[in-house]
């Protein structure tokens, strides 16, 4: 068989797989959060969440909506360098993002059923 048939059976299999995976998951929520980064970030947003006073108290100064916190959780990124996943018995993350062209800083604590918002601050 020649290499153009074989590339034309191959193409038309491939297209014919992706249509197909296309109609049954194309009305599901499935992700692909295969990387460290997805996980961590996803692994928190599905948890309930909780803000110390301390964190309250820097959107208030800043006049930031809370809501921002559920962006950072979609669109930021984990600093594995400053983040304690060794701790005991719930790991630190340090997650951060942009809000209003700010460059934002957030510690939690992730623990089994619950993500604490510990603090806030400002990245340089």
């Amino acid at each position: 068989m020649k290499f153009i048939h074989r590339l034309g059976y191959y193409s038309s299999g491939f297209v014919v797989g992706i249509i197909m995976l296309m109609f049954f998951l194309g009305g599901k929520k499935t992700s692909c959060d295969w990387g460290l980064d997805s996980r961590v970030l996803k692994n928190i947003r599905i948890k309930d969440r909780v803000v110390t006073n301390e964190a309250l108290e820097f959107f208030n100064q800043k006049k930031i909506d809370t809501s921002s916190i559920s962006y950072i959780l979609k669109s930021g990124d984990v600093n594995f360098k400053e983040s304690n996943i060794e701790a005991k018995p719930c790991k630190i993350y340090q997650i951060e993002g942009e809000i209003n062209e700010e460059r934002l800083g957030l510690i939690f604590e992730n623990c089994d059923s619950i993500a604490t918002l510990k603090r806030v601050f400002n990245l340089k």
